[in-house]
């Protein structure tokens, strides 16, 4: 993400950024150490769009300090 951004990690860091997902739970996450966006836990593609034919799970960075 921090590659993405054309940022460094430490200023990703610095920020506060993190991402967000609609719903409880969240599936992905920054990696702290590399700023890679990750799943953050085991997606199910049948629990989650049960008989839908494309499944699209969107999600946001939020960014709380100045970039």
């Amino acid at each position: 993400v921090a590659k993405d951004l054309g940022l460094e990690l430490s200023a990703l860091r610095d920020s506060g950024a993190h991402v967000v997902t609609e719903g409880k739970r969240q599936y992905f996450s920054l990696h702290e150490k590399t700023g890679h966006l990750v799943t953050a836990e085991r997606i199910d593609r049948e629990q989650l769009c049960e008989v839908a034919n494309e499944c699209v799970l969107r999600c946001e960075m939020i960014v709380e300090g100045e970039m």
